[in-house]
């Protein structure tokens, strides 16, 4: 018993030592893990807000394109002004080719941007980039009007979109009808650039849904 104690008050020594930092170490590693919860959490509660403030946005949309009828004018195209986000000077043009339709697109939508023109749904993703890029529009009573003609759209047919930053050509390659309340028109593909076109049936009771790839 004489020899073990010096060997039991050297590792007694060591013990005493190394305790606090393994203490230490161990806390450490708590409070990674509490911290790690912590930004999973957070990052839920943002990813959460997003989601409702899109499914806002599309509600508000979809709202507005059943109840409010466009104004029976001729949007005002001017792609030189395309400068700024000001709900009254156009973020950009789309140009549907095929159906012979030249819009502006407004950022936001409201019921005064939706008079004369298509609106970017703030919250899906910047024109041109990866990403689920919402655009909608009435179905006007005057054929050729915003999106009066939308349904004469087919597979395969472009839609060019200019912006302050490029011109992008997106190829049409889905086509649906939904409820107003779909929200899976808006889910994402992977890394791909996709542009959606909303409009009303005719009648106002569905959605027309016309989406393009870049």
């Amino acid at each position: 018993m004489r020899k073990l104690l010096p060997y039991l008050l050297i590792l007694l020594g060591v013990l005493i030592i190394i305790a606090p930092k393994l203490i230490e170490q161990i806390e450490d590693h708590k409070q990674n893990e509490l911290m790690q919860k912590t930004e999973l959490w957070e990052a839920q509660q943002q990813n959460n807000s997003q989601a409702r403030s899109l499914a806002s946005e599309f509600q508000r949309a979809s709202r507005l394109l059943e109840e409010t009828e466009a104004v029976e004018s001729e949007p005002i195209v001017q792609p030189e002004l395309l400068q700024s986000v000001d709900g009254k000077t156009p973020i950009a043009v789309i140009e549907i080719p095929v159906i012979d339709v030249k819009l502006p697109v407004l950022e936001g939508a409201t019921e005064e941007n939706m008079r004369h023109a298509a609106v970017h749904m703030t919250g899906t993703a910047e024109l041109g980039a990866v990403g689920n890029t919402a655009v909608a529009a009435h179905r006007a009573r005057t054929e050729g009007r915003l999106f009066n003609r939308l349904d004469e759209v087919k597979m395969g047919d472009t839609i060019s979109v200019s912006t302050p930053s490029g011109s992008f050509i997106y190829t049409v390659d889905r086509i649906k009808v939904v409820e107003p309340t779909d929200l899976s028109v808006l889910s994402e593909r992977g890394q791909e650039a996709i542009l959606t076109l909303i409009t009303c049936t005719p009648g106002g009771d569905q959605r027309l849904i016309v989406q393009a790839k870049l």
